[in-house]
């Protein structure tokens, strides 16, 4: 297997951009009669002209080459990472992973704010952006973890931290399940550990628990149909969101809340769009879905959340300490929203911060 790494620079060519233009003129937009039946066709209509008219992906294309960024390939996938160092060259190196419809995008607010203190690695998760399409089958989390391992060792770092927000909320952890000998710590802003079934869980929930399982069943009951979709027939829904920029744009938009601005909304949707990833990114929850591997032991390297408030899935700690067993940190910002790292990068970069200084 070649460690080979090798530089790399965003460069979407003219003729793509141009591609793009021409398809979103042509939107066919559809009828409408209220916003309870999905994502609304104003708000997309909104989108669709500012993608068409204003945007300037070009000056995206350069904030992100601004950070040095490489390509190398791990058990056959191509994969694209940001490796920013800190001036410190004894700093502890941080994995920061996204997850859909993310991109590295979401942690574009944080690297300076990290990087005085670490060396970060940010990877494009594979299928996802400048490390995709996947070509076969099998890559979900543990696939990617795997991955991830052998990056950091390939970087030659024997140390270092898990970081992750939405799916990377569950490939972090797995980072440290596979690695705990070289992680020092997880930290995340979503802990996925949900009732089990048994009754005897749910005797004593407190309000606050209580409140939170409510969140969880309104979000699964009103929103959770991609989930269900990306988990059964991913390669149904693809075909669409291969041919329209417009239709790629809703169903990828429907989780970015009022939080984050349109720029944002824009240039993740543009990387899946530009790299031919919308399939393949959806492919993920597929693969984890009817995954034969599935950990019974709970992760035991140290593992801190930092969520927000309100606008996100609520972390409920007595089924998280189920799947974690040593949880040593659990903060809830005051803030509101799935994308912490973008919206409020200088709380999230604290947390993370005190939480990686003890290592």
């Amino acid at each position: 297997m070649s460690d080979h790494i090798e530089p790399f620079t965003i460069q979407i060519p003219q003729e793509d951009l141009y591609e793009l233009q021409a398809r979103l003129a042509r939107t066919r937009h559809t009828d409408e009669v209220g916003d309870q039946y999905g994502f609304s066709g104003t708000r997309l209509r909104g989108l669709v002209e500012r993608w068409t008219t204003s945007y300037d992906w070009r000056a995206w294309e350069a904030k992100l080459n601004t950070y040095p960024q490489f390509t190398t390939t791990i058990d056959g996938q191509r994969i694209h990472f940001l490796h920013v160092r800190s001036a410190k060259p004894d700093a502890l190196a941080l994995l920061l992973t996204h997850g859909w419809p993310g991109s590295i995008v979401e942690y574009l607010d944080v690297i300076d704010l990290l990087s005085a203190e670490f060396h970060l690695v940010i990877p494009s998760v594979p299928g996802f952006g400048f490390s995709g399409p996947t070509t076969e089958p099998g890559w979900g989390t543990v696939r990617t973890a795997k991955a991830w391992v052998e990056l950091m060792r390939r970087l030659g770092y024997d140390r270092y931290g898990a970081v992750g927000n939405d799916g990377g909320s569950v490939v972090s952890p797995e980072v440290g399940r596979l690695d705990p000998e070289h992680v020092v710590g997880v930290h995340v802003t979503q802990i996925f550990s949900f009732p089990s079934g048994d009754p005897a869980e749910l005797v004593d929930l407190t309000g606050e628990e209580g409140a939170a399982l409510g969140v969880l069943k309104w979000f699964w009951e009103e929103k959770g149909a991609f989930n269900v979709l990306h988990s059964q027939q991913p390669q149904t829904l693809a075909h669409a969101l291969a041919d329209s920029p417009a239709g790629l744009l809703a169903w990828n938009a429907q989780l970015f809340d009022e939080t984050v601005e349109d720029d944002f909304v824009l240039t993740n949707t543009a990387i899946y769009w530009f790299t031919g990833t919308a399939g393949s990114a959806i492919r993920f929850y597929y693969e984890d879905a009817k995954a034969k591997y599935h950990p019974s032991e709970p992760t035991t390297v140290p593992l801190a959340l930092c969520m927000a408030a309100s606008g996100d899935f609520a972390s409920i700690r007595r089924f998280a300490e189920r799947d974690h067993a040593n949880i040593v940190s659990c903060r809830t910002l005051e803030a509101t929203g799935h994308y912490l790292a973008h919206t409020h990068p200088n709380e999230l970069a604290g947390d993370v911060n005190e939480f990686f200084a003890k290592f």
